[in-house]
Formats: C-alpha cells, structure tokens, sequence
C-alpha cells in the first residue's frame, strides 16, 4: 500500500513537477530570448491548457479501457516531449514542446485519482489524499531550488532532461502496479458521451468542482508571478527565490498535515469552509502588510496556500463521492477544471500591472469569497463522509 501511494503521490505532483522546477529560469530566457515575461510564461499557460484538455480524454478512456494503457501512453508522451524541451533553441519551439508534455501530463493527474476511487473506501480515500497532499508538497519546495542549482552548474536544458526521468521512474512504477480498473462495455463514443452526461448533470458535484476551480486561483497567479515578484521586484537571487517559494510549499503541507491530524475531530464541512476564509484573509493580509520586504508577501501568500492545502483534500473527495462509477470522468472534469481556471489565471498575472503581489492579493479576496458563498449553499445538501470508515494508512 505504501508504494502504491508513493506512485500516486508521484502522478498527481506532474503539474508542480513540470513547472516549479523551471520557474527559476523564466527570467533568465527573458534576457537571453530576449522576450518579454508574458511571452515566455506561455509556456508555463500553453502547457496547463494542454493539460486541462487532455484530461478531458483520459478520464473516460480509462473508465472505458481501464486505467493503465491510457497512463502509460501519457507518460510515454511526456518523456518524448521532455526531452524535446532540453533540445529547444528558441522560445517557440519550446512553446510547442511545453504543449506536447502538457498533453503527456495530463494523464497523470487524472487516472492517479480515479486509481485512488478505485481501491480505497471513502473514508480510508480521504486521509490518503491528505497524505498524498503531504507528500505532493515536496514538489515545489525541492523542485525551484533543484532548478536554481542546475541552472548555476549546468544550463536550463537539464531541467526538462531531469524531468524526463522522473517521467521514467513514474512509468516504472505503473508498469509493476496491478490493474485497478477493468474497463467498460459498449461503443466508446457513446460511452464517453454518456459518462459526461452522468457527471455534468450531478449539480452537486459541479457546484463542488466549481469552487475548487475558484479557490486555486491565486496560487496560480503565485506561481506565474512568484519569480517575477520576487526576482525582479525584490531583486532577490535566484536561489533565495527558490528557498521564500518552497516555504510557501511548506505551507501547503502543513496544510494537508492539519487535514490529516485534525479532520476527525474538526469535520469535512469545517475544514473546507475555514480554508475557504483563510483565502479571504491571506489576500486581506497582502493588501494591507503587517512587515516590509519580500516577507510582506510571503506570510500572506503563505495563509493562502495552507488554507488550499487545508481545504483540497477533503473538497476532492466529495466531489469523488459523488459519483458511484464514472470516477475517471468526474476526476478529469474535477481537475481539467482547476487547471484550466489556474491557466487563465497565469494569463491575466503576466499582464503589465504596477504591482503583481497586489493584483493577487485582489485575486484572492475575490475568489474566496466566491468560493466559501457557493459552498455555505452547496453544503446544506451534502452529507459530509465517515472519516471512521477504514483506518487511516501509515507512511
């Protein structure tokens, strides 16, 4: 079991993976490309929208033709496209290779959760995916600085050939994991259109999609513009940029910690309404800095990243609960959603504001306000799962 969530906790960190560890080269092919930051973050918004729509398609292939052979091919695709990225020598053609992974990534994220709805209860699933969230953490705190030391003693092309290792041992893994889904019947088409039926017509858990989707975008404006707020704005080096953005990874797993600690006995309905708030505070906090310097920022920016880390385990599992079969499509529609928003997030932080730790800082107000309304109506009609069920499983 314990490997087993390794391999899923692998899968669902492919988006920090595949980005964080590149952020802290963005402004240094700003100067040698010679293009400006919204140029050259498309590669960071190309490879999301990719991502977001190839999850579209996983998803019901894997309910159809179980969950290995479309997740295996995905990974194929990304190892290929990794290393197309460490052979780029201008930023399109790295914009076309970033596309091409995003579409192998996609794979990833999607079937690891409906792997995760497959094998384990729903009380059981719940402390997992709070453990995977402790573990996925890692990712963008060891990634920036990962990507700091290998663009200092080497060049940004390793970056993406690290990658594609990662892409190799993830493969490893699912190629020696047994089987958890067998796969469906009829005419895949039909199937396909029929699962999207299923899912989009559950009010329920679209509403409860739609406000994950709605939370996360400040981080994502974050990780678009952490490098330049800080690298830029700061004039801090590159490797202090990646150790302020790993403490706000940090603050994400200690997030997912005090779900796993501290759910029982605070509630699923508690633990996601209190993270939902604790958005709307972090972006008061950046709008109204209680200390100067570059920790202006990342205190607040950090409240907000512990309250998603607080809020998403618990907040995916209901969506997962919403559904008795169908879990690859649900999944694929829950995170293609959360992506997607991110990516058009990413897009309007790249804008010319005067201040972008501002512009979150908004971003945040307004996102969670949104996101804790609708759930404060969604909430009434939902029963919150028995974290009892099945003991939690050690790691």
């Amino acid at each position: 079991m314990i490997r087993f969530i390794l391999l899923l906790a692998l899968l669902s960190a492919f988006p920090p993976l595949s980005t964080d560890m590149y952020l802290p080269a963005v402004p240094y092919l700003e100067r040698s490309w010679q293009h400006p930051l919204f140029i050259v973050n498309l590669t960071l918004v190309f490879f999301y929208i990719t991502y977001c729509c190839s999850m579209l398609i996983y998803g019901p292939l894997s309910d159809r033709f179980g969950r290995k052979p479309p997740l295996i091919s995905g990974l194929l695709l990304f190892i290929a496209a990794s290393l197309l990225c460490a052979f780029s020598f201008n930023i399109w053609m790295l914009i076309g290779a970033r596309i091409i992974q995003g579409m192998g990534a996609g794979a990833a994220s999607s079937i690891s959760l409906a792997m995760a709805r497959d094998r384990l209860p729903s009380g059981q699933r719940e402390r997992v995916l709070s453990q995977i969230s402790v573990i996925m953490a890692l990712a963008p705190m060891i990634s920036p600085m990962f990507g700091s030391l290998m663009l200092e003693w080497l060049s940004w092309n390793w970056i993406f050939a690290a990658q594609a290792v990662l892409g190799l041992i993830a493969l490893t893994g699912v190629l020696k994991t047994p089987e958890t889904h067998t796969g469906g019947t009829g005419n895949s088409l039909t199937a396909l259109r029929q699962s999207y039926q299923r899912v989009l017509g559950n009010r329920k858990l679209t509403g409860l999609v739609l406000c994950n989707a709605i939370v996360g975008l400040p981080l994502f404006a974050f990780i678009a513009g952490s490098a330049s707020i800080y690298i830029v704005g700061f004039h801090l080096p590159e490797i202090r940029f990646s150790f302020l953005f790993g403490v706000n990874a940090l603050c994400f797993m200690a997030g997912a910690m005090s779900c796993l600690r501290f759910g029982k006995v605070i509630g699923t309905h508690w633990m996601i309404s209190y993270g939902y708030a604790g958005v709307i505070m972090g972006g008061i906090g950046i709008l109204y800095p209680l200390l100067n310097g570059p920790y202006r920022f990342t205190i607040p920016m950090g409240l907000i990243t512990f309250s998603i880390g607080l809020s998403r385990p618990p907040s995916n599992n209901l969506v997962l609960d919403q559904v008795k079969k169908d879990a690859g499509t649900a999944s694929s529609v829950m995170v293609f959603s959360y992506f997607l928003f991110g990516a058009l997030s990413m897009v309007a932080v790249s804008l010319d504001w005067p201040d972008k730790s501002v512009f979150i800082g908004y971003l945040a107000i307004v996102s969670g306000t949104l996101s804790l309304s609708l759930w404060l109506i969604l909430k009434k009609h939902l029963h919150p799962p028995a974290l009892g069920e099945s003991s939690v499983v050690p790691l």
